[in-house]
């Protein structure tokens, strides 16, 4: 059976130690990771590339809106990309999702990186444009980013009632994901079609019992303010 190893991690626009992101990226050794608020200024496409690099990984999609990136490692073969931006409110950052389809180990997978508002009205607008945005995928769906609230929310509940929230269905870790010094909240998230299977999920705290060994609490304050989430997602399942 084919397993993707995903993180989703928010890097600050590496506005931190890009080394220590890519630090972490590379303990957790993913096949693919999903990206929020990667670099959409000024060199931002190779401020993309050398993050990739650092990490062991390639960019895999390379659209500006949104400060969104899929990065895959070189076993992955992308097949298409998209990317769709969100409607836009008066003075809110420009929202956007943007999508990857690959081929790992000979199964298939659609993983799409966004990144909701801080605005909870802007966040519920975005959910049909990002289904939207989605529809047609021909692999399994998997939704990874930045939910900007928490699973008692109107929206969070919206994804998980459509797709497995990692976590909560195969917890093997930490929960919390903010802020990363005193991770207290749990806003970012792994959501996987139905059809899949969940592994383990779990957000990379740096302690013992977060099964990310090489990680630790102060490489992780150093890289973002965000915890990054690894999931292992299984097709076929037993």
């Amino acid at each position: 059976m084919a397993e993707l190893r995903l993180l989703t991690y928010n890097v600050r626009s590496l506005r931190d130690d890009a080394d220590a992101v890519a630090a972490v990226i590379r303990a957790c050794q993913p096949d693919v990771v999903a990206v929020q608020e990667a670099p959409r200024k000024l060199r931002w496409r190779s401020q993309r590339a050398a993050l990739a690099r650092k990490s062991g990984l390639v960019v895999a999609t390379a659209d500006r809106p949104g400060g969104l990136m899929v990065m895959t490692s070189l076993a992955a073969k992308v097949l298409s990309t998209r990317v769709a931006t969100l409607p836009k409110s008066r003075d809110l950052h420009q929202r956007a999702v943007t999508v990857a389809e690959l081929e790992l180990r000979g199964s298939r997978w659609a993983v799409a990186s966004v990144h909701f508002s801080l605005d909870a009205d802007e966040r519920q607008r975005h959910l049909a444009p990002l289904w939207a945005a989605v529809e047609g995928v021909s692999a399994p769906l998997v939704v990874a980013g930045d939910i900007n609230e928490e699973p008692d929310k109107p929206v969070w509940q919206s994804l998980a009632a459509r797709l497995q929230d990692a976590y909560a269905v195969a917890p093997d870790g930490p929960a919390d994901t903010f802020r990363a010094r005193q991770p207290r909240r749990r806003i970012d998230a792994v959501f996987a079609d139905p059809s899949v299977e969940v592994v383990g999920c779990h957000a990379v705290q740096g302690v013992a019992s977060d099964a990310s060994p090489g990680v630790t609490r102060e490489l992780l304050a150093a890289a973002s303010d965000h915890l990054p989430v690894l999931a292992v997602l299984r097709q076929g399942r037993r």
